[in-house]
């Protein structure tokens, strides 16, 4: 069975979606735990706005709910409350919303398909991928990768990032006279520092963990803006420089508290208020930064009114694509149902063969022996007709029993009885 398990921006607040992110460097961790409490395949989705988890397994929700909680040290309780789970052809559809930025805060965006690609990538790396949950990725997959091109969901793309740029705009006229400093260097900066450049921004402090990465940014950007970059230590102290600052890194703990930024704050020079958005989840500025009069602090959810106007221009979109989702679900059921057709004949030939092997090697030890070749052929043929016909007998005297007239039916035709019939007659 294929089982999703989650909780995102429209189910649970920021307090508990930073308490159930994943930590990048435990994922691996993680997903072996999780394959280990007997699920065939695993994979996880975790970013600031969703953790999910993607199951091939023969356990419930509330199972693996269970280990969820227990992963993140949390009672279920609250976790339940906020959680949701879809089974079969309502899992793959929501997969498949999903990888098309259907059910994205900002809707359409394109981010969420690298982001799922990425736990597909983790899972195979963890061996924690099943055949069949690979198939579900494939499909999903290549429904998002239609949906992109046969609609406009894609035209225009407006991220997280993007919004975040947008609230920016609109505090200040003069963009090209302020000072950007971008806290991380992952794809979410980039795609800011993208937004901001095309915005007309022309100063760019990046600060990030290792250095080389913030410096593989600068390069990105090129000469169309003048970058600095730095290592995240060093943040604090320039912060003063300031006008906009953006932060979305993998950090467990706030990077930036309210007494650095006061300090920050006494040193600037510029005018106009401190504008700063943390996309991260879990947060990297502590919220108390808020309080202070000359800052505008703003965090993922404080996005959706901007996310909301996108969200209305692409409805008629949206429609097209939920036609594309329906016809591609459809389409993994054929292939699960093929898949399942090919299992059970490969697991019927398989017990049958055994039987056979079985006594055959019962015949082959008793005319080792010295006994009659005609009684250990009789004997042979007895045994085998008997285990052979053993299982599907007891079935059908069970049908009989339960007056279940459409799938005796069935059974004829399955073992051929219909032709027999037919022939006696």
């Amino acid at each position: 069975m294929f089982l999703v398990l989650g909780i995102n921006h429209r189910t649970a607040p920021l307090r508990l979606r930073e308490r159930v992110a994943f930590d990048p460097a435990q994922m691996v961790a993680a997903l072996q735990q999780a394959h280990s409490q007997g699920h065939r395949g695993v994979a996880v989705l975790s970013t600031c706005n969703r953790t999910e988890l993607y199951l091939d397994t023969r356990q419930s929700a509330a199972e693996a709910l269970v280990w969820l909680a227990g992963w993140h040290e949390m009672e279920v309780e609250p976790l339940a409350a906020a959680s949701y789970n879809h089974s079969g052809r309502a899992a793959i559809e929501h997969l498949m919303r999903v990888a098309s930025g259907l059910d994205s805060m900002v809707l359409g965006e394109p981010q969420i398909l690298g982001q799922l690609k990425s736990a597909y990538a983790t899972a195979l790396d963890a061996g924690t991928l099943s055949s069949a949950l690979h198939r579900v990725f494939q499909h999903g997959f290549a429904a998002a990768k239609r949906i992109r091109r046969e609609t406009a969901i894609g035209q225009n793309p407006v991220s997280v990032a993007c919004a975040a740029v947008r609230m920016g705009r609109e505090l200040f006229t003069d963009l090209d006279a302020k000072t950007a400093m971008l806290v991380g260097a992952g794809e979410t900066v980039r795609l800011v520092s993208k937004h901001l450049v095309q915005q007309g921004v022309n100063r760019l402090l990046i600060f990030n963990r290792t250095q080389s990465r913030a410096q593989q940014l600068a390069t990105q950007i090129g000469g169309a803006a003048e970058v600095e970059v730095g290592l995240l230590s060093d943040m604090p102290q320039q912060l003063h420089r300031a006008d906009i600052l953006i932060s979305s890194t993998a950090s467990q703990l706030p990077i930036l508290g309210k007494g650095a930024v006061e300090s920050a704050l006494k040193k600037r020079t510029a005018s106009g208020p401190l504008f700063m958005v943390d996309i991260a989840v879990p947060r990297d500025i502590e919220p108390e930064v808020a309080e202070l009069p000359a800052v505008r602090l703003f965090t993922v959810d404080d996005l959706v009114s901007v996310v909301e106007q996108n969200r209305r221009s692409r409805q008629a979109a949206a429609q097209g694509a939920n036609a594309i989702i329906a016809e591609c679900a459809a389409h993994w059921e054929r292939d699960v149902r093929g898949a399942d057709r090919v299992d059970i004949v490969r697991l019927y030939r398989g017990r049958s063969a055994s039987t056979r092997d079985a006594e055959l090697d019962k015949a082959q030890r008793a005319l080792s022996a010295g006994e009659p070749p005609e009684k250990v052929l009789e004997r042979l043929a007895s045994n085998l007709t008997k285990k052979l016909i053993h299982h599907p007998t007891t079935q059908l005297n069970r049908l009989l029993s339960e007056d279940q007239a459409g799938q005796l039916n069935t059974a004829r035709r399955l073992l051929g009885l219909e032709t027999a019939e037919q022939e006696a007659d």
